[in-house]
């Protein structure tokens, strides 16, 4: 498929291409080459944004570029680098300092992270649910744990209050010369 001048292995990268080329018409349609700093500022996003791959973004970005290493306005070292997405070295090469790392074994070391922040989770998980365990069975307020020993204690302290209450009134009757409710009801 041919765009732009160039041709393209694929029909999936010529589409691709078509999609810069409009987005291209896009950019120039709306850009004022009066003001540089703005024309820096959509270089610097297009480039974090990786809004061109193709050969005709790529020519697009140089474009930019060269106009901002013209500007006296514009320090050249603010004018960042075009990334190129793509290797053009034999990939046949047995030298495997340029060799890419494989996607799968980026994927891999990526699932490897997560388990592992995964792990770390549950054990600070495990961990908070034993700490509630252990403030539950030791806490002075009933739940399932100690609420029987908690109710049994309770009733025992009321019959000690009941019984401590009973021997000071029969104490004060006694001090009173009271016989008790059976002595007022024969009066």
């Amino acid at each position: 498929m041919e765009t732009g001048g160039f041709s393209f292995y694929t029909e999936r990268d010529g589409k691709l291409a078509e999609a810069e080329q409009r987005k291209i018409e896009y950019l120039e349609a709306r850009i004022d080459y009066t003001r540089p700093e703005s024309i820096l500022h959509v270089y610097d996003k297009t480039i974090q944004e990786q809004l061109f791959k193709t050969p005709i973004g790529l020519l697009y970005l140089k474009k930019l570029q060269d106009f901002l290493l013209k500007q006296p306005t514009i320090d050249p070292t603010r004018v960042k680098a075009i990334p190129l997405y793509e290797t053009y070295t034999d990939p046949r090469s047995s030298s495997d300092v340029d060799k890419p790392i494989p996607k799968a074994v980026r994927k891999q070391e990526r699932e490897k992270a997560r388990f592992q922040i995964s792990v770390a989770l549950n054990i600070l998980l495990a961990l908070a649910i034993c700490a509630m365990f252990v403030i539950s069975f030791f806490s002075d307020h009933p739940n399932i744990y100690n609420y029987e020993r908690a109710l049994q204690d309770r009733y025992a302290s009321w019959e000690q209050d009941l019984t401590a209450r009973e021997r000071a009134v029969r104490d004060k009757e006694r001090e009173l010369d009271i016989d008790g409710p059976e002595s007022i009801q024969s009066k």
